[in-house]
């Protein structure tokens, strides 16, 4: 949130009555226990109340909720040696997020903690949890019909564990329930030969796709026959395609309801993921690859139908363009922030749809629950690609944009050259090469590592490093590659397309060999390389043409 945003929240939030449960004002700075505890405490009433967030705010009297400022700055306060913030993270259970904004109201510095409310389980901090009662903080074990409604909650707020009462298991397809048993089998090949013995009731309950043999939404989700999506009513689950062109404009589109199991792949070939060159002219190691990675594509698919906020009736979209892909769900994002994502480095503890994300991770369409999100990027890291864009800024929605396409040769050229920086200082680049702005202690931090230059806030990627990668490149480019590369080349060329003449084999080396060649060096070095693989080895390839129109296939040899 910006600063004109927390200033309307502060005064939405002034206006409420003394003893909101979800809300508590101090002027200055308490110990560190008591915040942990305010902070379970207000999640805690938070979810009872129904509301998202709950709020600590410093800077404000209590009892009259006039604005007074304050001096506590949590950001430095520590507990030990440890940083304050990251000590009530360790010490909440479970971990939820909480975020820290400190901001200036007529000219008086106030911070407000915004705080997630509990979802499933009460929280707990250092092994208690906490509530609201009026404005007095109380333990929640001493309250036990509060802490019941909160775990009823947790029960009836799982949308995807509700029963479809009327449907049966004639409402599933039965071709989405083979696909679930084959992917059930890859995730627990010690269970291969039971699942074999299993009826499909047997085999659903144990996949958690039913509740003693009760249709869940869940079922209907991933398995459930098209006309079978009525007992999802008023609730939608639908996932469209569309493709436009470089202008923006819709060229073609498709719709797709459950069984989302079999339709996922559906929608993965609609997908035009061309190929093409890997890096920018002058790169280390040129080769042609797909645009996107296979694996980010359904890992962001997955993650919309896991994540979706299927109560709000929207569709699931992928929007294709030529060079990014789209794909956005409605929902808050859970966790909170992409930032806590990638510094946790584990599962988020928090799940709009829980039932239905465990029987996808029982089904492999997932690896682990919220693991999938740091995969990414360190995918398009090690393509070096741009990072994923998380769009948040929207309420109840979440866009997640893949680029398909290098924007800034010097940024690729420097992961290139240094391909030992952590995905943090990766990401951090990445929003240099976006002209996203930077807090001063991450670019003081990339200014101190000498990866970016300039003036703060306008800074850019260092062009003496991107410089560097560029002659190292230079340098191989003009240097050429040992010979093994270019017979490795024409080799895999035969061993896809079976023969090759002259023509196509110029057309595979020429622009590969080193620029310091003329083009007649450059036939030269072909002539050459051909009659090599020909001695190589007791011969590799052979000539079935004519000295005129030569035509080489693979010997038996190297088939």
């Amino acid at each position: 949130m910006d600063e004109q945003e927390l200033r309307a929240l502060l005064d939405e939030l002034r206006e409420l009555p003394k003893e909101t449960e979800w809300v508590e004002f101090k002027l200055n700075y308490v110990e560190p226990q008591e915040i942990g505890e305010y902070i379970s405490a207000l999640s805690n009433g938070a979810c009872l109340h129904n509301q998202q967030f709950g709020y600590l705010i410093f800077g404000i009297e209590d009892e009259t909720h006039t604005v007074k400022g304050t001096n506590f700055k949590p950001r430095q306060a520590k507990m030990g040696n440890e940083e304050l913030e990251n000590w009530l993270i360790r010490l909440l259970d479970p971990r939820i997020d909480f975020r820290i904004y400190e901001f200036t109201y007529d000219n008086l510095l106030v911070v407000v903690f915004e705080i997630d409310a509990a979802r499933n389980i009460p929280v707990k901090f250092s092994g208690e949890a906490y509530i609201r009662v009026g404005s007095y903080k109380k333990k929640l074990k001493d309250y036990n019909e509060k802490e019941r409604k909160i775990w009823q909650k947790s029960t009836d707020e799982d949308w995807s564990a509700q029963i479809c009462l009327k449907a049966s298991i004639t409402d599933l397809s039965p071709e989405a329930i083979r696909k679930a048993r084959e992917e059930y089998k890859q995730k627990h090949p010690h269970l291969a030969q039971d699942i074999d013995t299993w009826d499909d009731i047997t085999f659903l309950n144990k996949a958690r796709l039913t509740i003693h043999g009760q249709i869940t939404n869940t079922a209907i989700i991933l398995l459930g026959r098209e006309e079978a999506v009525h007992f999802l009513s008023p609730s939608i689950a639908e996932m469209s395609w569309i493709l436009k062109d470089e202008h923006g404009i819709e060229r073609d589109y498709a719709h797709f309801s459950p069984p989302f199991i079999l339709n996922i792949e559906k929608i993965f070939t609609r997908i035009r993921n061309i190929t093409i060159r890997h890096l920018p002219d002058g790169s280390l190691f040129p080769k042609e690859i797909t645009q996107y990675d296979p694996w980010v594509i359904r890992e962001a698919l997955h993650n919309c139908i896991a994540h979706q906020e299927y109560k709000l009736k929207g569709r699931i979209n992928i929007v294709e363009s030529p060079e990014e892909l789209i794909f956005s769900n409605v929902g808050r994002f859970m966790p909170g922030s992409i930032e806590k994502v990638i510094r946790q480095d584990a599962p988020s503890e928090v799940y709009r749809n829980p039932f239905l994300a465990r029987a996808m991770v029982a089904l492999n369409m997932i690896d682990t629950i919220g693991s999938g999100i740091k995969r990414m990027f360190l995918a398009q890291k090690n393509r070096f690609f741009p990072m994923p864009d998380f769009d948040l800024s929207t309420p109840e929605r979440v866009v997640v944009k893949i680029h398909g396409k290098i924007l800034d040769e010097k940024y690729t050229r420097l992961l290139i050259g240094k391909t030992e920086l952590d995905l943090s200082t990766v990401i951090l680049l990445d929003k240099v090469q976006k002209n996203i702005r930077l807090s001063k202690a991450d670019n003081l931090f990339l200014k101190k590592q000498g990866l970016i230059e300039g003036k703060y806030p306008n800074v850019y990627i260092s062009a003496r490093l991107a410089a560097v990668t560029g002659q190292k490149a230079k340098y191989i480019k003009t240097r050429g590659l040992d010979d093994n590369h270019y017979i490795e080349l024409i080799m895999e060329y035969l061993r896809k397309y079976e023969y090759a003449g002259r023509k196509d084999i110029n057309e595979l080396l020429m622009d590969k060999l080193p620029d310091i060649l003329s083009m007649e060096q450059k036939m030269h070095k072909i002539n050459r390389l051909l009659s090599e693989i020909m001695r190589k080895k007791l011969t590799l390839i052979k000539n079935i043409g004519t000295d005129r129109a030569p035509k080489w296939v693979l010997t038996d040899r190297a088939k």
